[in-house]
């Protein structure tokens, strides 16, 4: 009987975010990537969603490891959760390393973990496992793709990637080593789907150098900057440019400070002598000599750039004599976040530059041309699209047939599914449990399905307490029923609809007198029931009702 390599994808697959690759063999397993996700729309009150590993947890005594692409949030966001679930060395390269040692040391779980830090072409054995780190192009430095030996041929997965022909710094993706993979044999290729669908390449990061120089030349207002706290190259580019017109750089919000400070210490950012200042020097010095860094690129209610335009923000307020550039274009469900704060910009006065009205943002994804040569290279038996929305992996699975691959080889999963690999063969084969652990403050897990549904039915149609006290020696009500609304309607306007509710309480209470029902529990629902359809009938709402009952 042929053995057969497991792909199991945890999260990843027709959504954005919470990246999480499962590669298994017999006794086995290898995790690439843990990210986490955010919230949809419907998620009221959820801060984070991160991937079920009830799968690997009870599969702890197979895992050899999890290997990191590279350090954005969608990749290494969900790492504190899941090492509450699973105990696994983390295999990553520097920058990413220390990204991860900054998360866990926040989470008070570094002294438990192991971290191995590798570079770009090392090699290096897990389980029965080969695995080679490949230097690739993206938004964030040091990121790499994998390519994984497995006993039953070579599997590629390029994480989150792009060629970059002429990069702020780390040189251009590795595609000798790819083009040499395919004439050695890749059986599977998993391949970044974000980018598909524009046409062409992606622009090279440093082609926005003109488009910073013509935002600076001759502006003599303060410069704010705000742009992804992980994207150490479009920094390295600001500081640039600032020093070049002769400005004071000052940074702020933690994100953005923690990072610079690892960068620059690890030798990824190089800050010209003298050029950084602390944001409380910025107030005295002219405005047109300083340039502020900041978080909030994506609206963050939180973040640096949102308390400047709310004027929440200690140091910095925002006005006519300020320009602010957003270098950054929205992630998908943040667009009416970024525009509220652009709006508030506009309306104190300053002069706002953002990607929809100039070239100020630049994808880390490769487009579809990119896509091609990776294929071409690597000429894989099969290919599993990856990293996307439903949308992203359909297109993606159609460009690779263009490109020549069997219809038949090209296979789009979905989160939990099992995808068994022969050497000659790609299948399904049932399912392990996979889905949304919703992280809400300090409870992780602890909000389902139903406690999500009651806050939507409480945010539609607000609440309503019926408050009755029986006696506890005969059962009689003694006082009661007294009514409290909390997003229902404004009780004083409306006397004569609680006066209604409360005769329809007694009188379900009396009903239930009547038939011999004398249970709390059956009074309850009595009332509940009773209340709930004279609402309907009156109001066309739905709120929430809560009988309370208190024996005295």
């Amino acid at each position: 009987m042929a053995q057969k390599l497991k792909i199991i994808a945890l999260g990843g697959l027709h959504e954005i975010g919470k990246n999480l690759m499962v590669y298994e063999y017999q006794n086995d397993i290898i995790i690439v990537d843990c990210g986490l996700g955010f919230p949809d729309d419907d998620m009221l009150g959820i801060d984070l969603v991160v991937p079920d590993v009830s799968y690997l947890a009870a599969n702890q005594h197979k895992i050899r490891g999890i290997i990191l692409t590279h350090g954005h949030e969608d990749h290494i966001g969900a790492l504190p959760y899941v090492l509450r679930e699973i105990n696994a060395p983390i295999y990553a390269t520097r920058l990413t390393a220390a990204l991860v040692e900054l998360k866990l040391k926040e989470h008070k779980l570094l002294a438990n973990c192991q971290i191995i830090t590798k570079e770009a072409g090392e090699k290096f054995k897990l389980g029965c496992f080969g695995i080679e780190f490949i230097h690739v192009n993206h938004s964030i430095a040091d990121s790499v793709a994998l390519a994984i030996k497995t006993p039953i041929g070579m599997v590629v997965h390029t994480g989150d990637f792009k060629i970059d022909p002429s990069p702020v710094k780390g040189g251009i993706i590795d595609l000798g080593r790819f083009g040499t993979l395919g004439k050695e044999g890749v059986l599977a290729l998993l391949m970044d789907s974000t980018g598909v669908e524009r046409k062409g390449y992606s622009n090279s990061e440093t082609s926005l150098i003109g488009s910073f120089d013509a935002l600076f030349a001759g502006c003599d207002k303060r410069i704010i900057v705000t742009t992804f706290a992980s994207n150490v190259d479009r920094i390295q580019q600001v500081i640039n440019t600032a020093a070049k017109y002769g400005r004071k750089v000052a940074v702020t919000g933690r994100s953005m400070e923690n990072i610079l400070k690892m960068s620059t210490e690890l030798g990824y950012t190089v800050i010209p002598s003298n050029i950084l200042i602390d944001i409380n020097q910025a107030k005295s010095l002219p405005k047109n000599k300083v340039v502020i860094v900041t978080t909030g690129s994506q609206g963050e209610s939180m973040s640096a750039l949102y308390r400047m335009a709310f004027s929440s923000h200690k140091q910095v307020e925002i006005g006519s004599d300020d320009k602010v550039i957003i270098s950054a274009s929205a992630i998908p469900g943040n667009e009416k976040g970024v525009a509220k704060v652009i709006n508030e910009l506009f309306a104190r006065g300053a002069e706002v530059a953002y990607n929809s009205v100039g070239d100020l943002h630049v994808s880390g994804h490769a487009c579809q041309e990119e896509l091609k040569i990776i294929q071409a290279l690597t000429k894989p038996k099969f290919l599993i699209p990856v990293h996307g929305e439903t949308r992203h992996l359909k297109m993606h699975a159609a460009l690779g047939k263009q490109m020549g691959i069997e219809p038949n080889h090209v296979i789009i999963s979905e989160n939990g599914k099992v995808l068994e690999l022969t050497k000659k063969t790609c299948k399904f084969n049932g399912t392990v449990p996979s889905g949304e652990i919703m992280v809400d403050g300090l409870g992780v897990g602890d909000v389902g399905s139903v406690v999500l549904r009651d806050r939507k039915h409480l945010a539609q149609d607000g609440m309503i307490v019926v408050l009755m006290n029986f006696s506890g020696d005969d059962g009689e009500l003694v006082t009661g029923p007294e009514i409290i609304t909390r997003g229902f309607v404004y009780v004083k306007e409306s006397e004569d609809l609680m006066e209604q509710l409360k005769n329809v309480a007694l009188a379900a209470v009396g009903e239930c007198r009547s038939t011999g029902t004398l249970g709390y529990s059956a009074i309850k629902s009595c009332v509940k029931e009773r209340m709930s359809g004279y609402l309907f009938k009156k109001t066309k709402r739905n709120p929430m009702i809560l009988p309370v009952i208190t024996e005295i």
